[in-house]
């Protein structure tokens, strides 16, 4: 162990927790990262210091998790790992120039994002399952029911991420304006409109929990339904999961929150949404991130061309 080079990568997850005010999911993958780096060096070259490390070194400890099979896109965020943390020895002025000037980033081959078509969410939104005729109805009647059918509409109506549906507060909807704040990556936050029909969802089910619930954690939107307390991204994942796959509403493999979050944002542009008000409401820093709904639009133009031209 290299305390030495674990010590000021504390410092680093530090800095990006208080200063950058990365999630915390962001900064464990961070941590992790860099101690499976630092654990490389100090395995292949013994005890080296900040400024002995070199893009050899960063290169032949990426060859290694290639050849074990690690996919290009995980490479790429440990690459990116590494790049902030030597920029911020720089700013530390522990070193002069990063060693990862040299260290190229291998491609990743770009996948259409999935998402659930116009069909399957209007069976979400009518609570009539197409699986099955005996049982007709998706969610229940009761606080757990539409709590979890409130999910589903914030999800789908907003496009926001599950780390931002579960720390939604209650006094950041806004029912006069019609829009709700929600706080993003790196503290950035951003003003979401919503429905009339939405708002009104919202404003019953706050009333709902008031009167289902003897306690509940204060100023938090979203509660689980029987104990009260804040959301967890393990509960919503597999309560998300469980009806997409039990309801048969979409045949996508990954089905998980952040489809709902591609599917928001692929009807959007489907529709005719203008890119970078989709980049705005999204919360990506970059309108690269947002480009990726075009694809699915394309696939979308060729499948009325083949269908309407004659010489398709």
């Amino acid at each position: 162990m290299n305390e030495v080079l674990y010590s000021l990568a504390e410092r680093f997850i530090s800095y990006i927790q208080l200063e950058k005010r990365y999630s915390e999911h962001t900064c464990t993958a961070y941590r992790n990262d860099l101690l499976q780096f630092f654990d490389y060096t100090t395995a292949a070259y013994g005890q080296v210091t900040i400024g002995d490390i070199t893009h050899v070194m960063v290169r032949s400890w990426l060859a290694g998790l290639m050849e074990d099979a690690m996919t290009a896109k995980s490479v790429n965020r440990k690459i990116s790992t590494l790049k902030s943390f030597f920029k911020f020895c720089i700013r530390q002025e522990l070193l002069q120039q990063t060693p990862m000037a040299k260290v190229v980033a291998p491609k990743i081959s770009r996948r259409l994002p999935g998402f659930i078509d116009e069909k399957g969410m209007k069976a979400l939104e009518d609570n009539r399952s197409p699986a099955s005729v005996t049982t007709p109805f998706i969610f229940s009647d009761d606080f757990e029911g539409e709590t979890h059918r409130l999910i589903f509409e914030i999800f789908y109506q907003t496009g926001i991420r599950l780390s931002e549906l579960i720390s939604l507060q209650e006094s950041r909807v806004d029912k006069g304006n019609l829009s709700i704040k929600v706080m993003g990556k790196g503290g950035k936050e951003r003003i979401i409109p919503i429905s009339s029909r939405l708002s009104t969802q919202i404003t019953a089910y706050m009333e709902q929990k008031r009167r289902e619930l003897e306690e509940f954690e204060p100023g938090v939107l979203l509660v689980h339904p029987h104990s009260g307390q804040r959301l967890y991204p393990k509960y919503v994942y597999l309560m998300v999961r469980k009806y997409l796959t039990e309801h048969e509403i979409t045949t996508y493999k990954k089905k998980s929150p952040h489809l709902l979050r591609h599917t928001f944002a692929t009807h959007l542009t489907n529709n005719g949404a203008d890119l970078k008000a989709v980049k705005d409401l999204l919360g990506h820093a970059s309108l690269t991130s947002t480009q990726i709904y075009t694809h699915t639009t394309i696939e979308q133009l060729k499948k009325v061309y083949q269908q309407a031209h004659p010489k398709a």
